[in-house]
């Protein structure tokens, strides 16, 4: 029997780079007021949201991408060439074909990478993250650039109040290469799942194309069952909950983010462990929200270089996932 050579793997995969992008358009819960049946006060008590960006007429989801993902590569100190693949969690591409990926690719300026979209929804950042970090372990992949990307506003009912104030557009990217010892590994295990028998509580009517979530639904199902995804992440990083500086979950609703993070604190994590809350002013980007989160946090001085960071992403198909990382 032959015997296959398989190649070196690294030690582990860490966070090189972050960068993200969002529209210049504010979008203020006044200004949805005078469209539909709502006011401030209403919006900010049930999900959080102060304002939110949406693109203009005009801007691709490719668009916002290639800004992330150029953003990110920089950051990381790499030129384009120096990536080898690309990634990009998305479920609201105008069409199938052709992907982002290769697209954005090309935009940046990254000659031939393995390129390939990813669906998981909400929680796909956290998908692609896992995904590229076992890339590198394995050998198969150097550098990966993985890009959460959304313009949700292509998707959804403006006259419809339930999902017109929560969802809105935006990027958010990160870099994976490999860690040179064991000290330096920054991405832990993957815990992930699903509950396909509630992929009708998130969906897209073919009626209008248009995004219907059933949201009380959805909010029981997070509120319970997302802290135990936290906590198994943590466990399967060898950590326990009082080891994480910063908590960064998918910005679905502050009110789920919240109970979220008071489950956790009941399990041992510490009072003064930071908790995102980047849906105030960035909306509801689904698989957006998680990297456009962590690199405002870190722009704002929230999170620093070395913080070891709880992610957790939740949402239509009903999809979950969570890894710790370190902040690059």
């Amino acid at each position: 029997m032959t015997q296959l050579r398989l190649a070196p793997t690294a030690p582990g995969a860490r966070i090189l780079g972050l960068g993200s992008s969002q529209p210049d358009n504010v979008v203020t819960n006044d200004d949805l007021a005078q469209r539909i049946d709502t006011n401030d006060e209403w919006i900010r008590e049930r999900v959080g949201i102060e304002s939110r960006r949406i693109a203009e007429q005009g801007t691709l989801l490719v668009d916002m991408a290639t800004e992330a993902g150029e953003r990110a590569v920089k950051d990381a100190g790499l030129a384009p060439n120096e990536i080898d693949t690309v990634i990009v969690a998305t479920c609201t591409m105008p069409t199938p074909i052709p992907n982002a990926a290769a697209q954005t690719a090309d935009r940046i300026g990254i000659p031939a990478p393995g390129a390939f979209d990813l669906n998981a929804a909400c929680a796909g950042f956290c998908f692609g993250l896992g995904a590229a970090a076992d890339l590198v372990r394995g050998g198969s992949a150097k550098n990966v650039l993985v890009i959460g990307a959304e313009k949700l506003s292509d998707w959804l009912d403006w006259t419809d109040r339930s999902t017109a104030i929560i969802f809105a557009d935006g990027a958010g990217a990160a870099v994976i290469g490999p860690a040179p010892d064991e000290a330096s590994v920054g991405v832990g295990p993957l815990a992930w799942g699903s509950a396909g028998d509630m992929a009708q509580a998130i969906h897209v009517k073919p009626e209008n194309n248009a995004l219907f979530q059933e949201g009380q639904a959805v909010f029981r199902w997070a509120t319970t069952k997302i802290a135990p995804v936290a906590l198994r992440a943590i466990e399967l990083a060898g950590l326990t909950p009082a080891d994480i500086d910063v908590f960064v979950p998918h910005q679905a609703n502050l009110r789920i983010v919240d109970a979220v993070a008071k489950r956790l604190r009941a399990k041992g994590a510490r009072d003064d462990m930071v908790v995102a809350d980047d849906i105030r002013h960035s909306g509801n980007t689904s698989s957006a929200s998680i990297p456009l989160a962590l690199d405002h946090m870190r722009a704002d001085g929230r999170v620093r270089s070395g913080d070891t960071v709880l992610l957790v992403g939740f949402g239509a198909g009903l999809s979950y996932a969570g890894q710790v990382v370190v902040c690059p």
